[in-house]
């Protein structure tokens, strides 16, 4: 008997049998080490995954009682739910953070900040101009407590009538650049004859500014001022479209400086200021334009005593004015809903006056600028060159005789 005992297996050997119970075979341990943790025992702590879904998509009673695991999760959540609403501070700090999601500028000192501009001038596209000038055209407006108002700038819409010369792709060149230097929003409105050019066109895309390029196509035949029917085209453009900012009617010929056209951004519905006209065959210049007292229009002076006949004695360079004057007659009460166009049919130099009845009543209605008028910020020069014989585009197609040779 005890070598029988010693043969049998460890579980054989330590169990005791009552009653005559007939001993259960037990199966030989198995010599693969993760044999046992394949399948978890049903005793094992945790949430059996697999078993509930089990029940849920198939039906079937899973080995453990699901309702308790469920009601386990269930609790769980209720107390994760309840961890995750409980405020941790006081209510009063969580009040004070503004959860809103609107975008609010820094708080900045901007009086600090023009005074500093002004003292240290700041190089542009390579030219030196005070800091107080970008401010101001850049929309900053300062109050007397620190803070600050962004207020826009307003667009300007200049107009440039064209036709095709010797010096036209110079004059459109210089005028470009000197708008290239304006700050934004500026729109250049260059109006031509019958058909656009390719000259044109390709100075206008390399000119860095935006710009529209239109046609008149009314017939050249019948037409005694070319320009006056090419800024109509502009001023019919301009209300079609409701375009909204400061028209200023400038040839390419002219003159201009960079303070003009900050000065027009002042203007709020017709800015006038006095021109110094230029011409070859006289020996002096011709100043017109409005004598002001400050902002206000007081007179006018001219030395052409030919036109003093004229209602308002200014250059057609000499005045810009609100654009919304042409498409929304009533914010201005104007009397009459006609369009606001210069006139063909008038006696040269008669265009500007005529025009500006339009688009004011009296000297009321105007603002002097810049200083008091007290400042010449453009010049009309009288430069024709149309029976000058020149080649096409200023391009060679072969080289030039040589008069003299290198020796």
């Amino acid at each position: 008997m005890a070598s029988f005992r010693r043969t049998l297996s460890p579980p054989y050997r330590d169990r005791h049998y009552q009653n005559g119970e007939a001993p259960v075979p037990v199966p030989p341990p198995s010599h693969k080490p993760f044999a046992a943790s394949a399948k978890p025992s049903s005793a094992s702590p945790g949430f059996d995954v697999c078993g509930f879904l089990t029940f849920v998509l198939l039906g079937k009673q899973p080995r453990r009682s699901w309702r308790r695991l469920l009601y386990r999760c269930l609790l769980f959540f209720l107390f994760g739910f309840l961890f995750g609403m409980t405020p941790f501070g006081h209510v009063n700090e969580l009040q004070a953070h503004d959860f809103s999601l609107d975008i609010k500028p820094p708080n900045v000192n901007v009086n600090a900040q023009l005074e500093k501009a002004i003292d240290h001038p700041v190089r542009h596209d390579g030219f030196v101009r005070e800091s107080s000038n970008l401010e101001v055209g850049a929309g900053v407006r300062a109050k007397s407590d620190g803070s600050s108002d962004l207020v826009p700038r307003k667009q300007l819409i200049v107009v440039t009538p064209t036709y095709s010369r010797a010096a036209q792709a110079y004059f459109l060149y210089r005028l470009g650049q000197v708008l290239r230097l304006v700050p934004p929003p500026l729109l250049w409105i260059v109006v031509e004859m019958n058909v656009v050019s390719m000259e044109t066109a390709d100075i206008l895309r390399k000119s860095g500014v935006m710009y529209r390029h239109l046609v008149c196509t009314k017939n050249s035949t019948d037409i005694k001022d070319r320009g006056v029917h090419q800024r109509n085209t502009a001023l019919e453009h301009i209300e079609r479209h409701k375009l909204d900012g400061i028209v200023y009617f400038a040839d390419d010929d002219n003159i201009y400086s960079l303070e003009l056209f900050h000065s027009l951004r002042q203007i709020r519905r017709f800015g006038t200021w006095p021109v110094a006209m230029l011409a070859q065959s006289k020996s002096k210049a011709i100043l017109e334009g409005p004598v002001c007292n400050g902002s206000q229009v007081i007179g006018w002076h001219t030395n052409e005593k030919s036109k003093r006949l004229r209602r308002f004695h200014v250059d057609m360079s000499g005045f810009a004015f609100n654009s919304t004057i042409l498409w929304d007659p009533k914010r201005w009460r104007r009397l009459t809903l006609h369009p606001i166009r210069q006139l063909d049919i008038v006696k040269e130099g008669f265009q500007e006056t005529t025009f500006i009845q339009q688009v004011v009543e009296d000297e009321s209605q105007m603002e002097g600028i810049p200083f008091g008028c007290s400042r010449i910020i453009n010049w009309h020069l009288h430069l024709e060159a149309r029976n000058l014989i020149y080649p096409k585009g200023w391009l060679f197609d072969k080289n030039l005789e040589a008069d003299l040779t290198v020796t």
